[in-house]
């Protein structure tokens, strides 16, 4: 058989079938030797050694039940998740200000009808790379309650005005996103705001998925429950602090 060929369900069954077979047999053997075959060094049975199945036969019969077959194949390629909504930025207080107002005017008719209301909220910031200089402000914050609109907001020139604010610091919309703690706490180091009821994504994919020593992000979450491709590449670092046009 080659193990570098995918096996088939007729294999597998033989194999199984084999494996079961193999303790009876040994021991309707032993059960015809006589009682005095067990002291005879030559008559008794040489010491069997236990043979493994290959990891790839193991993988088959004890699949990942969380994994569709396409994930299976980490090797595979996937098609490129786009997003098909509306990009709304904001870089003035008065733009930001404004923006926030009306993302919480429709949060408020959304949390009347489903009685819960889910963001996602991600801050970038430019990197700094020599050692003991300290790390720049958060530069950008994007929001996204839904597929159709998603804000992005240049608080490095406008700052957090009110409406903004009270979005963040509301206990009854949930925050969530991928080490969004830390997110929190950079937020209240550089602008002194509280981001209330916030949940990180990677613990919860730990705890849903398995696998705690995986470093969960968004790019693998999304191989894993959409078998989609994410690829964040429109951010560059000029855009942190410099700002940016319409298109």
């Amino acid at each position: 058989m080659e193990w570098d060929q995918p096996l088939t369900d007729e294999d597998i069954q033989a194999i199984d079938a084999a494996i079961q077979s193999a303790p009876s047999s040994s021991l309707s053997k032993k059960r015809r030797s006589s009682p005095d075959a067990r002291n005879d060094p030559e008559e008794s049975d040489p010491p069997k050694t236990l043979r493994q199945l290959p990891s790839s036969l193991l993988a088959l019969q004890h699949p990942n039940p969380l994994l569709s077959p396409c994930q299976a194949n980490t090797g595979m390629r996937y098609p490129v998740m786009k997003f098909g909504g509306r990009i709304l930025y904001s870089q003035t207080s008065i733009e930001v200000e404004k923006a926030a107002k009306e993302l919480l005017k429709n949060l408020e008719l959304e949390k009347r009808e489903s009685g819960q209301v889910v963001l996602g909220l991600d801050i970038e910031w430019r990197p700094t790379f020599k050692k003991g200089v300290a790390a720049r402000k958060a530069a950008v914050m994007q929001i996204c309650g839904d597929t159709s609109h998603c804000h992005v907001m240049h608080i490095f020139h406008s700052g957090i005005p009110q409406s903004l604010q009270f979005l963040l610091e509301d206990p009854t919309l949930l925050k969530v996103g991928i080490g969004i703690g830390s997110d929190a706490a950079k937020i209240f180091k550089d602008y002194c705001i509280s981001i209330k009821a916030v949940e990180d994504l990677c613990c919860l994919a730990k705890q849903k998925l398995g696998g705690h020593s995986q470093k969960w992000g968004l790019a693998s979450l999304t191989k894993m429950l959409i078998s989609k491709e994410l690829r964040l590449t429109w951010i560059m670092y000029s855009y942190y602090t410099s700002c940016i046009s319409s298109s």
